[in-house]
């Protein structure tokens, strides 16, 4: 019937994803991608950006309020903190491929704080239903290192059993993709370090663990 939505756990973008296409293609096609509901309230679909062969593939949460805006990803004040980190851990940020583990902005409008849309985490199944993006982004770059940033980008590449506070800073190996061998870091998100109290304490951990994927570049 006409406007029955389909049940939470069929929900999935791989009917919206054409196979064969290169990253110009796919980001076209994202851009009218309903393969879950979170695409209803968004601005619009934020897909990757950046160098199309990047030794480096960086994989966020889900893009922010500006992000959203904008219709790039990491464009917004946590994306300032990521450039600032690649730089001191020695990765040159125009030889990295930026995105995200979910394309669409999930909040909620908080009308005593000003009407301001809060960022909200996305559950396991939008994650899961967002994956055939993430699978071709991955197949297209070809990184030689991929860094997760934050608990959801972990749980989205590792698995819901990911913990960033036990998984960070240690290569590892990417579960189906295991001929890459050992290429998987996990990190903070760069927004913890705008959230904590002590900023450059977050900041230096950041830098830390991106130097260990800068190593494996060596």
């Amino acid at each position: 019937m006409a406007g029955t939505r389909a049940p939470e756990d069929a929900y999935t973008a791989e009917p919206f994803v054409p196979q064969g296409a290169g990253l110009d293609a796919l980001r076209e096609a994202a851009a009218g991608c309903r393969g879950c509901p979170l695409h209803r309230e968004a601005t619009q679909t934020v897909f990757g950006a950046g160098n199309a062969h990047g030794r480096v593939l960086l994989v966020g949460e889900q893009p922010g309020d500006q992000e959203d805006r904008q219709g790039a990803p990491f464009v917004g004040p946590a994306g300032k903190v990521l450039t600032r980190a690649l730089d001191e851990a020695g990765i040159e940020p125009a030889d990295a491929y930026v995105t995200n583990a979910v394309k669409h902005f999930k909040f909620e409008v908080v009308p005593e704080r000003g009407k301001r849309r809060i960022h909200k985490s996305p559950s396991l199944r939008e994650m899961t239903a967002c994956r055939p993006w993430l699978e071709a982004e991955l197949r297209l770059v070809g990184p030689e290192v991929i860094v997760a940033l934050g608990a959801t980008a972990g749980k989205a590449l590792l698995g819901p059993s990911f913990r960033v506070t036990r998984q960070r800073g240690t290569l590892l190996p990417f579960p189906g993709h295991e001929e890459l061998g050992e290429c998987l870091i996990a990190t903070v998100h760069p927004s913890a370090v705008l959230r904590a109290d002590d900023r450059e304490a977050v900041f230096e951990g950041l830098v830390s663990d991106l130097r260990i994927a800068a190593e494996a570049l060596r």
